[in-house]
This record gives structure tokens, sequence and C-alpha cells, in this order.
């Protein structure tokens, strides 16, 4: 009798939606099991350091049972890993970017070397009620991100109105009038809504990647801005003001003039908050991501922020 499959969870959703805060509730909540998360960068993951067991550079298992494989070297290159090692667990989660496609993910299961070993359970949406806009969804990458979804989590519930709840409640059932949409705050969602529901869509991949005519393209672009010069808190409050509309999404560390303590920064839509980061290098490491915005005009604006000590260590602003 052949082994049952693992059953594999992806998470997706637009920039900024709430994708890693579901990712640590679902390693955190007491749900008894094993479960391997794949996830692009470790330092996104907040897991209290009690609950590590051992970790490399690629690996982290912690004393849940959980672990943590890191896809810096790609998807299958991880699953590989993952299969090779002796520990068994109950499900994958895999965690895409803000502007994945989940489509081409899901269908990396069908693969020969895959298809006996895993499956498909559900992919899960993570949607922000405050900023969600369908017209971020043209692309048909991100548009698959809801329209495939078999859970929706309208995250960010708290910040909005009923009114406001149920009108995007309505834009999601347009495009997805099948999906289960689930109001959350922070992410927080019962286990068994999200893990071991037995999606839906499955037999709808392959006709999605035949119909994208070569692979979708989309529109959206980044900047990366570094600085070993602190920024000035007022100037850079200004950049902020004055983004373009095409700015969704924003994060990294940040140096502030006249503050001792580094920040994670992180920016979705207008709304920016700031965390202490004791622990990062003493630089301003910032990428900013959207559409149809000027990124040389951006950058300039930052640089125009940093503060910059003249050689008897007066402040040039």
């Amino acid at each position: 009798m052949a082994e049952p499959r693992i059953l594999v969870s992806i998470i997706t959703g637009f920039l900024g939606s709430g994708k890693t805060t579901l990712l640590n509730h679902i390693l955190t909540a007491p749900h008894g099991r094993r479960i391997a998360v794949l996830i692009n960068e470790f330092g996104d993951v907040d897991i209290d350091g009690r609950l590590v067991v051992s970790a490399d550079r690629d690996m982290m298992e912690l004393s849940n049972g959980c672990i943590c494989c890191s896809m810096n070297d790609g998807l299958i290159a991880a699953l590989e890993r993952l299969l090779a090692r002796e520990a068994a667990f109950d499900f994958i989660v895999i965690e895409t970017t803000g502007i994945a496609d989940p489509v081409p993910v899901a269908a990396t299961f069908v693969r020969p070397e895959f298809a006996t070993r895993m499956r498909v359970d559900s992919i899960l949406a993570v949607a922000d009620a405050e900023h969600f806009a369908l017209e971020r969804f043209e692309d048909p990458a991100t548009r698959n991100q809801i329209r495939y979804a078999d859970v929706v989590l309208l995250n960010k519930a708290d910040l909005v109105t009923p009114t406001r709840l149920d009108a995007v409640g309505a834009m999601i059932r347009d495009v997805n009038p099948h999906a289960r949409i689930v109001p959350t705050e922070r992410s927080r969602v019962a286990i068994p809504l999200v893990l071991g529901i037995g999606g839906t869509h499955a037999a709808e991949w392959d006709d999605a990647l035949v119909s994208r005519e070569g692979g979708s393209r989309h529109a959206f672009r980044s900047i990366s801005f570094s600085s070993d010069a602190p920024l000035d808190p007022e100037r850079f409050q200004a950049v902020l003001e004055g983004l373009p509309e095409g700015v969704f999404r924003a994060k990294g560390f940040l140096q502030l003039a006249g503050v001792e303590t580094m920040h994670i920064f992180h920016l979705i839509g207008r709304r920016f908050t700031l965390e202490e980061a004791a622990d990062a290098d003493r630089r301003t490491q910032l990428v900013f991501i959207g559409t149809a915005f000027d990124r040389d005009a951006l950058v300039a604006r930052l640089r125009e922020c940093e503060v910059v000590e003249d050689q008897d260590g007066r402040a040039d602003r």
C-alpha cells in the first residue's frame, strides 16, 4: 500500500497583505502537526529563539517539530532537500512573493518526481482589507492569487468599517465566487480552516498554464536603496508623504540621524511602521515595490535625506 502523499499549502497574496504574519501564526499555533515551511528569507519570520533546535544556512529545525527551509536556490532544490531528510512531516507550507503567480508553484507538484509523494491541498490568499483594489490585480500573475485561492483571508479587518469589509468581499467574489472568505486580524485564523481543507482548483492549473501563452509578464518594478549615512527623519518623512501613487510596498532597515538604534521599516499603501532592530548592520537598506513610478527620481529624493558629517564632525544635510 502506497504511503499517503504529503499535503502542500501555498500562501499567496499581494505585497504587504500579511502572508508572513500568517506563516508565523501557523508555525507557532498549538496544532500538534509537523510542518515544513519553505520561505525566501529566514529573517522575515519571527521565530522565538527558544524554539530553535538547530539551524544552518538553508535549514532551521524547531522544537515543536516544524522545519524551516530556505528557497534561496529555488523551489525544486528546496523540495528535494526536504524529501532527502529522514524526519517525517505532515504538511509543506510555501510562502510566495507578493507579485508571484501561484499557478506555476502549484504545477510543480504534478512533476513526476513529486506527484507520487506530495499533492497540493490548498492555495491560501491573504488580502489587505484596508488597501485592496482590483486595479492592482490587473496583471495575470497577481490576479491568479485571488482567482485560484481556496481560502481568502480578508486581513486587517479591524482597520476598516463593516461596509468596507463587505465591499472588498464582494470584489473578491467577482473574481473568485468559490473561495471561502475569512475576515482576520493579524492573519490569525483557526488552523483547520487553512490546513487539510482539500482544495478544489487542482484540475484547473494545467489549463491556466496553457492559457498564459508563454508565461505572464508583470508590470511591477522595484528599487533598492542602500546608504552608510543616517537619514534625516523629517526629510525621510517628507519622502514618504510624497511617494508616487504607484508605490505599494516598501521594507528594509532604517538608520535615522540622532537615533541610536536601527529600525525595521515596513510601508503598505500609505501606512508605515518602525520596530527596533538591535542586531542589524548600521546602514540603511530599503526596497520599494510598485508600478509606474520614476525609480531614479525616488532614489534621488532618498539621497537628499542623507546626513553626512564633514571633516570637523559637523552634520551636512
